[in-house]
């Protein structure tokens, strides 16, 4: 899933990782499919992405080992959505660092305000990535909930799919 060129057999593991995470849509997808929005149709709406841009990726992501394609009834029809694998739940302190980031060195849009990332365990926000700013905990995706009050919502993060 290379931007320009395949950098999958490069030494420098910051290569490699942006071989498979340097497409901007990729942590998108995962921000989603870590609020439990692995559905096609959901992804495809909160998103504003094409459908065949989506489902390039979609596959992309499955074989990099980020998705789990999850099987579903709709009526009588069996469809598939997307997990998060512990791969992509382990992207968690990269995406939680990359809203600190955003909200420190980006302009607040008009009608914007703070989203607040609060660690279940202790019921504090925390203003780190991987571990709790108040209890010093390891952050994981099952226990993170993530305030948008620009949505006026209360997100609960999922883990990474069973098995």
């Amino acid at each position: 899933m290379a931007l320009r060129s395949d950098w999958s057999t490069e030494f420098c593991p910051i290569r490699r990782a942006l071989d498979v995470l340097g497409d901007p849509w990729v942590l998108l997808i995962v921000r989603d499919a870590l609020h439990g929005r692995g559905r096609f149709d959901a992804l495809r709406e909160n998103l504003g992405i094409s459908e065949a841009v989506l489902s390039r990726r979609l596959g992309a992501m499955v074989e990099a080992g980020l998705l789990v394609r999850v099987p579903y009834r709709d009526g009588a029809r069996t469809r598939h959505e997307y997990a998060v694998t512990d791969a992509a739940a382990e992207l968690l302190p990269i995406l939680q660092q990359l809203a600190v980031w955003g909200e420190k060195h980006t302009a607040m849009p008009p009608g914007g305000a703070h989203m607040a990332m609060i660690h279940e365990a202790c019921g504090s926000e925390t203003t780190q990535g991987e571990i709790c700013s108040a209890c010093g905990e390891v952050l994981t995706a099952d226990q993170m909930v993530w305030v948008k009050p620009w949505q006026g919502t209360r997100e609960h993060l999922v883990g990474a799919a069973a098995g």
